[in-house]
């Protein structure tokens, strides 16, 4: 028996029951998850005939075994899928690609609530908003609404540090309540966090007309200053609200799909709009391998709501899955929001118009993508040829080192891959083994440590690049050279020679230089990955640097080591320790009167305590 009549066999035996199934390969890693009402049916389709797509066609070949898990429900499936996808990431399971890497805006539960922008979305009782279509926008928003608001900006923790240091200019500005000052209670302070909120959730219009009110209040109970603030304050957030293009009447929450499939990449589009404003869209890309179906797209953008747990009354598709699809997805966000979902395919009206425009914006991505693609394959092949490799290299790895005089020496690397700088593939290696500066001992050292790490199953130091750029001329082509001969390993290396103005003029390869300088996109391309391994080589020992010099400054004095250093820096800043009085100074935990009149005496010199 083959094995694709021993797997057909298998999938007639399972039964006509909701379901998800799980396609294995020979070594036993999951492949494929997938869900269906019907399991027989659909496990069964694909090992019978030929038509399947290419995709498809591609993961039956690899197609070992399966396994399965029946489920009460086609609901209970797809949750089950999602969790499972989520899980195991299968290489066949269209997802969206970088999803995690959108920006949200977070409101931690907190007496004092922070607000910040993360791209971490966890289950902490926080509320978080978004994703944003990139950390410019969520910073936008989050400066728009702490300023409207007054909340502060700074890194101090309340209630912890009320009182503990003088309000800063901001207070003054009136661009912050301070409640350093311990002159806003937690209810008013949670109160203008909540107004925030609101805001952000496309609320702006009602907030405006609450302000008015108390405007006009204070104005008539001669309050003038508190008139003005609240002035100010409307201004601000009007002028974020002329940011929200309203669209829709004021009591209408709902998110736009709409799918777009060219022949080299896939987009789902997604317009959000709050309190009858479009707040946000995103564009995700999708695979361009195999186009997703619109059964397949209900998945992805239930497992979208899964992850952003923002999710309106009303959701609209561009696109029409299957009626039975449509009614799932429903279900399913229903059951995740604890209210009634709608998910509509409208055919006339407004809602028929925001579907055209998330449309045209799922067009617009894959175009703009298109030709990026473009400009960064045309990039490739050029390198490709003037470097003379055997074929163009799908990951590239740029490095740089470094140091602020003998410490504080550090070697980065950056990573581009498959048309994109992947950024959580960078790394930084603090150098241990030189004595001093020594830039080639330093990317002797990085490098080493770097490749001895290839085939040892790391998620991403396992991988092998294909190409290797060393800030530096010969010598350090010469010491990578080295380094690869040791590990016996065989990888293109050049390096990235710099002209007087510091600026990327040629590569070499160790023996002759080969001139980019008029090669423009080229030339922009390499330049862009030598300043960006720059930037974060410098980032990180410039930050180490400064906590050298702020632990060892207070290290130098006698009974100060590097705890109650550690203590110190943790309760104030160096410049609050400079200036603190001994009393102040006994007030962080383990420091005792003879520590803080040794410190106070080596910052005074003997003067006023």
């Amino acid at each position: 028996m083959t094995l694709t009549e021993r797997l057909r066999d298998k999938a007639n035996s399972l039964p006509q029951s909701p379901g998800v199934y799980i396609m294995k390969n020979a070594e036993g890693k999951i492949i494929y998850v997938g869900k269906s009402k019907k399991l027989k049916n659909r496990v069964s389709s694909y090992f019978v005939g030929s038509g399947h797509s290419y995709k498809t066609a591609k993961m039956v070949s690899q197609v070992y075994d399966f396994d399965y898990i029946l489920c009460k429900t086609e609901i209970e499936a797809l949750a089950l899928e999602n969790t499972l996808i989520k899980k195991h990431t299968p290489k066949y399971n269209i997802k969206l690609k970088d999803a995690k890497s959108y920006p949200y805006i977070k409101v931690t539960a907190e007496e004092y609530p922070k607000l910040l922008v993360t791209r971490e979305r966890r289950s902490d009782r926080a509320r978080y908003f978004g994703p944003y279509s990139g950390s410019a926008a969520a910073h936008t928003a989050l400066s728009a609404v702490m300023k409207v608001f007054g909340l502060p900006t700074c890194k101090r923790s309340f209630p912890k540090d009320i009182g503990r240091e003088r309000p800063c200019i901001y207070r003054d500005m009136g661009r912050c309540v301070a409640p350093c000052a311990g002159g806003v209670s937690p209810e008013e302070f949670r109160d203008l966090v909540r107004r925030a909120e609101r805001v952000l959730d496309g609320s702006s219009r009602e907030i405006l007309s609450e302000l008015e009110c108390e405007m006009n209040a204070a104005a008539e109970g001669l309050l003038f200053e508190r008139a003005a603030a609240l002035r100010d304050s409307i201004s601000a957030l009007k002028a974020l609200s002329e940011k929200q293009k309203v669209i829709a009447s004021p009591d209408i929450d709902r998110d736009v799909f709409a799918l777009y499939h060219s022949e080299t990449v896939g987009t789902l589009a997604l317009l959000s709009v709050r309190g009858g404003a479009l707040v946000n869209k995103n564009e995700f890309l999708l695979s361009a391998a195999d186009p997703v179906g619109e059964d397949e797209a209900v998945s992805i953008i239930a497992s979208y709501y899964e992850e952003s747990g923002n999710i309106p009354r009303e959701v609209m598709l561009a696109f029409e899955p299957d009626a039975e699809d449509t009614e799932l997805l429903s279900e399913y966000l229903t059951l995740l929001s604890a209210r009634r979902v709608q998910v509509k395919i409208p055919e006339r009206g407004d809602g028929r118009a925001l579907c055209e425009l998330a449309q045209k914006n799922a067009e617009e991505a894959a175009r703009q993508h298109t030709l990026s693609s473009e400009r960064e394959d045309k990039n490739i092949k050029r390198l490709t040829e003037l470097l003379g490799l055997a074929e163009p290299p799908r990951r590239i790895e740029a490095y740089d080192i470094s140091n602020i005089g003998n410490e504080s020496i550090v070697a980065s690397m950056v990573v581009y891959s498959d048309g994109r700088l992947k950024k959580s593939d960078y790394r930084l290696f603090s150098i241990k083994t030189t004595e001093g500066a020594d830039d080639y001992g330093s990317m002797r050292e990085a490098l080493t440590r770097r490749l001895s790490h290839i085939g040892d199953g790391t998620a991403s130091l396992g991988e092998q690049p294909d190409l290797l750029l060393v800030d530096g001329g010969d010598a350090h082509v010469g010491v990578a050279k080295g380094v690869l001969s040791e590990l016996s390993l065989e990888i293109s290396v050049f390096g990235m020679v710099k002209d007087d103005f510091h600026k990327t003029r040629a590569l070499t390869d160790g023996e002759a230089e080969i001139s980019i300088a008029k090669e423009f996109d080229l030339y922009g391309f390499i330049y862009n990955l030598q300043e960006e391994a720059h930037r974060f080589a410098v980032k990180s020992s410039q930050r180490a640097k400064t906590k050298t010099l702020t632990h060892s400054t207070l290290e130098r004095i006698e009974g100060i080591g590097p705890a109650k250093a550690k203590a110190l820096l943790s309760a104030m800043p160096l410049g609050k320790i400079k200036s603190s009085t001994v009393e102040e100074l006994t007030s962080v935990r383990g420091v005792g009167r003879a520590d803080a009149e040794r410190i106070y005496s080596y910052f005074h010199k003997g003067g006023r305590k």
